[in-house]
């Protein structure tokens, strides 16, 4: 299995070989793409999935520093904290594989915390909104979480 990201589409593409699984729409960084930390931007290039995340969690679980807060998004919690980066159902924490590129450094996804991941109902996918990671509609991140397995390889162009 391989996942591959395409910003210009926006779409995510679940591989077995080089046949196509599943495709589905995401929605990467508003700033674009980029792998300096600090740049709210979405890092390209080879990466694994270096953890995954929320096995076990109910949809929409939501999620602060990679642990589950208890919440489960509605649009009444989202109305009380409209500020919030919220990570949802399922987390793939990426770990850049190219040194210099988007490992070890100013450049490094595993801590810049780069995720494919979950996102609510009024998230858009289709179009850049996120701060950096790879936002997923929550159903489709339950899949996706179910089909990959730790260091599945992620190519993000």
């Amino acid at each position: 299995m391989k996942i591959r990201i395409d910003g210009a589409k926006q779409e995510l593409t679940l591989l077995d070989a080089d046949r196509v699984v599943k495709r589905y729409s995401v929605s990467t960084a508003k700033n674009g793409f980029g792998e300096k930390n600090g740049s709210f931007c979405t890092p390209r290039g080879k990466h694994i999935v270096r953890a995954k995340i929320g096995v076990g969690q109910p949809l929409n679980a939501v999620f602060v520093r990679r642990r589950p807060t208890g919440e489960i998004w509605t649009p009444e919690l989202y109305a009380r904290y409209p500020g919030r980066d919220w990570i949802l159902t399922r987390i793939l924490w990426l770990s850049g594989c190219e040194r210099g590129k988007n490992r070890l450094g100013e450049v490094d996804t595993m801590r810049r915390y780069i995720y494919i991941h979950g996102s609510h109902e009024l998230a858009e996918m289709g179009k850049p909104g996120s701060i950096g990671c790879v936002r997923m509609r929550s159903q489709d991140i339950v899949e996706l979480f179910d089909l990959v397995p730790p260091y599945t390889p992620v190519e993000i162009s």
